[in-house]
């Protein structure tokens, strides 16, 4: 077979009259140039699904844009970052990727050390290489990597998040770029149709999307004590006398001061960690290349995957079991996918390939090479440390434990980015979020979640000190989130792309194959201790399941107990009550329709202000949306009763962290723009937005609750009373408020006069103050629920509400200014 280039441009597989081989370094036996060509057709397919793939894909390139408007200096400077923060972890894999191997599978002679660094180098090319860097970075949700970002991706393009807050509107906004699926790929289309219309599937897709995050959190958690462990167990070989113990306790002290220096954020962290990484990978190589010039230069002929195919057979069940240690020599290719937020694809395309595989291949070859001379057990052991020469040992032991440590931030970095994504989503308790860096908006910093892992992490060391129990931890964590990644991204190929069928499947098949073998390889060891990290990442997916039910629970409990219109009809303009001069901010969750949270201020106060404004904060799958886009006002009432819906619209990277001041001038001239607009479309007879905040009233509720619990139903002539004995606040606003419904459309004079006095009334209002009115709505279960409801609702949701961070944290309010009522739903 021999690839052609077709009329499309594409390669194509077509039949040779003279089939060549791949010639082995150094055939052992007469069926090499027989297994090289099952081989041949695997890689092949491989070329031909990645060239599709790259040429069927619409790749935005406004970040690379960036990446060549940028000059030489801040190239390098962002490629020493990109060193730091995404490479570190699968920079670090040789310090105990043979080490694990070989303790599981013991070496036996010179051709298992061959087959074990074949099986290491075309684990490398595959995962990292092919499915990472040329595959799955291109899958990002412009610039934003990570299992939350592929979900938002989905989100995008077909209905499946099962919190049921999208309006129509949000198509519109300029970072959405919808791509519809094209009506030529009927494939396309029924399965947007099959997400949006089944609740199984949008179920299911969350939970794998869960899973996978639970599990990156969980990496975050061994990869800290993986790299340090491995790292410090060198002063065994340059020490006699030292004792596991010891590294143990040198281990925990380098963990506390790793997590301590992540406030510092990755922008300063990165710069200052990316020479010595680079540092690192360059005695990586050096290493490598000494000892292939040293001790044997043959082991080059690992190339050839014959061997390990020898290696299986000589080893059967042992080299199955080795498979796990392996897989440690590709952990950090999800880093790299997850902290793209920090950089552009081609930054970290580029530093891969060109920097870090080279290194790594040269670093692997080396160990192998002198592994081929001295293939005891102890050296085996420490592979690494013991192939370094005598004369550069301490040096590179010293920068071996400063990559360590880089590479331990490396996932808690990928950490902090996914779980920000998982909050803005909704299926994460609200936390704080430091923005490390005023230029770069996605280098964040969690507090809570850092000192959360190192705690978690210092108990993991000091329970499992055997790096080989660490290995198959550290496996289970990686494989799991490498699954659902493959997944998403079949999805995405399949929705998004709408590439040919056979490379999707050809895809999902081949990688999917791969990780599952690897992952049987795992859950074989789990005895060992490694079931710990399944069960943190089980408790962290619990808790996004169940944030994620009790908000959606929530929410739909807020839609069905919403106010009538009829009911805002009877009360008249005031409200029933007396309207205060200034602007109440009145923050709910609702995106449509009067909150019935609106009842319990109307009971509850004496007064409410002349306007009233429901802001509702709301996450859009998006990563960030332009600030004049940022607001999307509504009249929710007639004209003189200035009731407005604000909803405030955030990418899931967007910052949060506003000015009290500059956040009330953006949202009043968002509003006046309103305004102006509404009236030029009464003029034009405009039909107007098909938003619309009225509501069907068999949706509504028509009655009023206190907060004494006391119902006042629209019989009852209660709040009628305080509507006739009430006076208006002004002239103007009574008189707009006596005629809402004044049919024929008015002149122009008479237009521009009625626009002039509602800004007018807007300016007054805002120059009178702003209230911010926080309504806290809280769930209970009914006393009929299931047990199960009850437990999850009534404790587990109900302490996680409590101790999440509040949306109004994130803007600096004066208490004066704030003003709050609480109410519990029976669900």
């Amino acid at each position: 077979m021999k690839r052609t280039q077709g009329s499309n441009g594409c390669f194509e597989l077509a039949p040779s009259s003279t089939p060549s081989m791949w010639k082995p370094w150094r055939s052992r036996a007469p069926t090499a140039t027989i297994i090289t060509t099952r081989w041949k057709p695997l890689l092949l397919l491989l070329l031909l699904l990645l060239n599709l793939v790259c040429r069927k894909r619409k790749i935005d390139l406004k970040i690379e844009n960036v990446w060549q408007e940028l000059g030489v200096g801040r190239r390098i400077i962002l490629a020493f970052q990109t060193l730091g923060v995404v490479f570190g972890d699968v920079g670090t894999s040789p310090l105990y990727t043979f080490g694990v191997m070989f303790t599981k599978a013991p070496i036996n002679g010179e051709e298992d050390v061959v087959g074990a660094l074949s099986l290491v180098l075309y684990t490398l090319i595959l995962i990292p290489l092919l499915k990472y860097v040329l595959v799955v970075l291109w899958a990002n949700d412009d610039g934003e990597g990570g299992t939350f970002a592929l979900y938002s991706l989905i989100c995008r393009h077909a209905k499946v998040n099962l919190l049921p807050n999208q309006l129509p509107s949000d198509a519109r906004i300029s970072s959405f770029r919808l791509k519809v699926p094209s009506p030529e790929l009927e494939r396309s289309l029924k399965i947007k149709e099959r997400l949006e219309t089944s609740v199984t599937l949008k179920r299911l897709l969350l939970m794998l999307v869960l899973a996978g995050t639970s599990m990156l959190i969980a990496d975050g958690v061994v990869t800290p004590a993986m790299s340090v462990m491995s790292a410090v167990g060198g002063l065994k070989v340059g020490v006699a006398a030292i004792e596991q113990e010891h590294v143990v306790m040198i281990s925990v002290a380098f963990l506390v001061i790793l997590f301590s220096v992540q406030k510092f954020g990755t922008s300063k962290v990165g710069l200052v960690v990316g020479p010595a990484l680079f540092l690192w990978f360059c005695s990586l190589a050096a290493i490598g290349i000494y000892n292939l010039v040293k001790y044997d230069s043959s082991v080059l002929r690992a190339f050839n995957p014959v061997h390990i195919y020898y290696f299986f057979k000589r080893n059967s069940t042992k080299a199955w079991r080795a498979l796990g240690g392996c897989l440690l020599c590709a952990t950090g290719s999800e880093a790299m996918f997850a902290d793209l937020c920090y950089f552009s694809v081609r930054s970290v395309q580029l530093t891969f390939v060109f920097l870090v595989l080279p290194c790594l291949l040269l670093g692997y070859l080396g160990q192998a090479a002198y592994l081929v001379e001295h293939h005891t057990e102890n050296m085996a052991e420490l592979a690494f440390f013991s192939s370094v020469p005598s004369g550069v040992f301490w040096p590179v032991f010293l920068i071996a434990n400063l990559a360590a440590l880089i590479a331990s931030r490396t996932m808690t970095t990928a950490t902090f980015s996914c779980i920000k994504q998982s909050t803005a989503l909704g299926c994460f308790p609200r936390l704080k979020i430091i923005h490390t860096s005023r230029k770069f908006m996605g280098q964040i910093y969690i507090p809570v979640i850092n000192w959360f892992l190192l705690v978690v992490c210092l108990v993991f060391v000091c329970s499992i000190s055997s790096i080989t129990e660490m290995g198959n931890a550290y496996g289970i964590a990686e494989l799991g989130v490498m699954m659902m990644t493959v997944i998403l991204v079949t999805i995405v190929m399949l929705l998004i792309w709408q590439i040919n069928i056979i490379i999707v499947l050809s895809f999902l098949v081949i990688f999917l194959g791969i990780e599952l073998a690897f992952f049987s390889s795992v859950l074989g060891g789990m005895g060992d201790g490694s079931w710990i990290i399944l069960v943190f990442a089980v408790v962290m997916f619990l808790i996004m399941l169940v944030w994620n039910y009790g908000s959606k629970l929530k929410y739909e409990t807020e839609v069905k107990q919403k106010l009538s219109m009829d009911l805002m009809r009877e009360l008249g303009p005031n409200l029933g009550t007396i309207r205060a001069p200034g602007i109440g901010l009145l923050y709910n969750e609702l995106v449509k329709g009067i909150p019935a949270i609106f009842g319990h201020f109307l009971t509850t106060l004496p007064a409410i202000h002349s306007m009233i404004i429901f802001v509702s904060v709301k996450y859009v799958p998006v990563p960030v949306v332009p600030q004049g886009e940022r607001f999307l006002f509504r009249r929710v009432c007639p004209k003189g009763y200035h009731i407005f819906r604000c909803i405030a619209r955030y990418g899931y990277k967007d910052a949060r962290k506003e000015n009290q001041q500059a956040f009330e001038q953006l949202l009043i001239e968002s509003l006046e723009k309103f305004i102006r607009r509404e009236a030029q479309e009464r003029l034009l007879e405009s039909d107007g937005d098909d938003d619309t905040d009225y509501e069907d009233d068999s949706s509504s509720t028509r009655v009023l609750i206190a907060p004494n619990g006391s119902v006042y139903s629209l019989g009852v002539p209660l709040l009628a009373e305080y509507s006739n004995t009430s006076k208006p606040i002004s002239e103007a606003s009574t008189s707009e408020a006596a005629k809402p419904g004044t049919p024929g459309d008015p002149t122009g004079s008479d237009a521009e006069q009625s626009l002039e006095r509602e800004l007018s009334f807007v300016r007054k209002a805002k120059e009178s103050g702003v209230v911010y009115l926080l309504g806290h709505g809280n769930i209970r279960a009914r006393k009929d629920s299931w047990f199960i409801k009850k437990l999850v609702v009534n404790y587990f949701y109900a302490f996680l509400r409590k101790n999440c961070r509040r949306g109004i944290a994130n803007m600096s309010v004066p208490h004066s200014h704030l003003m709050q009522v609480g109410m519990t739903y029976m669900v």
